[in-house]
């Protein structure tokens, strides 16, 4: 995937790297002290790597740490390690991700497209070039190579590709708790079958679906939500789109305890 991504990518970080002094003697050195710092299984917080990066020399001020993080990502330097508390942390790709043989360029193309199709379909190409960031010409280069193992159907004039095993349909109404960038939300570039824009002004101001906590009911999203964690029990506010039926209703409230289970909190609806 890195290999398939980072060209388009780093094309598009150039102009602000120019402008923040990032040329490629700096990132060289950054990457080289990344990966002496955390070699050896070490996984380390934003904040510590920055403060090894400036030990040698190398300014992290503003969008410069952001950029140089990104660019190590890009290259295969590190990747996310564990969590440390509620902190993110930096682990060496090489030594947190198995190796596994290399592919051709056309074999990635081929396989990342019928995983994207498999776990998300129904999907048109156009929702395979947003979620992957390839070209439409590569999206429809990978979704050539694997047509022959999915079905397709057309609906409004697009054509959808998914799997020809989709998995049983869930009992009615069935009610989910999705977090902000759910790959519900995320992995499609047309929207419209799981949100009707006529509730956009019912979101926050930024008024995207992508950023909010959505209640979906049987695949739709009918509201969003969000969450007060306190010592005993987890309080769940609830702005809704449209009243629920009753049936609705108890599926929500299914679906908060299950929640509120996962948690290990007592659940309080608002």
């Amino acid at each position: 995937m890195l290999e398939l991504s980072a060209p388009r990518l780093r094309v598009g970080l150039a102009s602000m790297d120019r402008q923040l002094g990032l040329d490629k003697n700096t990132l060289k050195r950054s990457k080289t002290t990344l990966i002496k710092t955390l070699k050896g299984g070490k996984q380390l917080t934003r904040d510590e790597l920055e403060l090894a990066l400036q030990r040698n020399g190398i300014n992290t001020d503003g969008l410069r740490s952001t950029h140089l993080m990104f660019h190590a990502e890009l290259d295969g330097i590190v990747c996310s390690g564990g969590r440390r508390g509620k902190q993110f942390t930096y682990a060496l790709l090489d030594e947190r991700v198995p190796h596994t043989p290399a592919l051709e360029r056309d074999q990635a193309l081929a396989e990342l497209a019928k995983r994207y199709f498999i776990s998300r379909g129904p999907a048109t190409v156009q929702d395979f070039e947003w979620w992957s960031g390839l070209t439409l010409t590569d999206a429809r280069k990978g979704l050539d190579f694997i047509k022959s193992k999915l079905i397709n159907e057309v609906l409004n004039g697009q054509m959808y590709w998914f799997a020809d095993s989709m998995p049983t349909k869930l009992p009615a109404p069935t009610a989910h708790l999705l977090p902000n960038y759910d790959e519900y939300t995320v992995g499609y570039a047309d929207r419209s079958a799981i949100f009707e824009t006529a509730h956009t002004n019912k979101l926050d101001s930024r008024g995207n679906i992508l950023f909010q906590n959505a209640l979906v009911l049987d695949g739709r999203a009918a509201g969003t939500w969000r969450r007060t964690i306190k010592k005993q029990e987890v309080v769940l506010e609830l702005a809704l789109f449209r009243k629920l039926t009753k049936p609705e209703e108890r599926a929500v409230v299914a679906e908060a305890e299950r929640y509120g289970n996962f948690l290990g909190l007592a659940v309080v609806l608002a």
